[in-house]
């Protein structure tokens, strides 16, 4: 029992010292722990899950903060990928993309970054409904996974 308790200290700090973390946490720099947001539209899926990666991630969001992020761009973007021999479409690409700034004291840290991030659904307009519902969640998803990559990119400043 106490050489297992020895092994779990053991790993434990080994874990601590290479920078280990849990999947899905994402170390934030101090400039960055009280942060104010920026955006046009506060209601969007990607200002919902950016929010909620930044409060998970220990940053306080609040006004007057002396690091600014700015959501600049924040759209889905949806296009046609192939249409059936009726010209009825069969697939669609879904395109989520956004454009962010940082500005801490004043000084831009990062201007105008990109962050697209693409999936395909297939189209069936006798499951329609379906396939709307599976939109909407395709929807989601992608802002998840954008605002993830802007807090990676956050995580990186220094």
């Amino acid at each position: 029992m106490r050489s297992a308790t020895l092994v779990l200290a053991a790993l434990t700090a080994l874990f601590a010292g290479c920078g280990f973390h849990l999947q899905g946490t994402v170390p934030i720099a101090g400039d960055l722990q009280r942060l104010t947001l920026q955006v046009a539209d506060s209601q969007s899926d990607f200002v919902s899950a950016i929010q909620r990666d930044l409060r998970s991630a220990g940053v306080d969001l609040a006004p007057g903060g002396e690091t600014v992020l700015v959501i600049e761009r924040d759209e889905l973007l949806e296009r046609v990928a192939s249409v059936s021999a009726r010209n009825l479409p069969r697939e669609y690409e879904l395109t989520y993309a956004v454009r962010f700034s940082v500005k801490v004291r004043g000084e831009t840290r990062i201007a105008n970054e990109p962050v697209f991030v693409t999936r395909d659904f297939s189209f069936d307009e006798r499951l329609a409904l379906a396939k709307e519902r599976e939109r909407d969640q395709l929807r989601q998803t992608l802002a998840e996974e954008a605002a993830s990559i802007v807090l990676q990119r956050l995580s990186s400043l220094r």
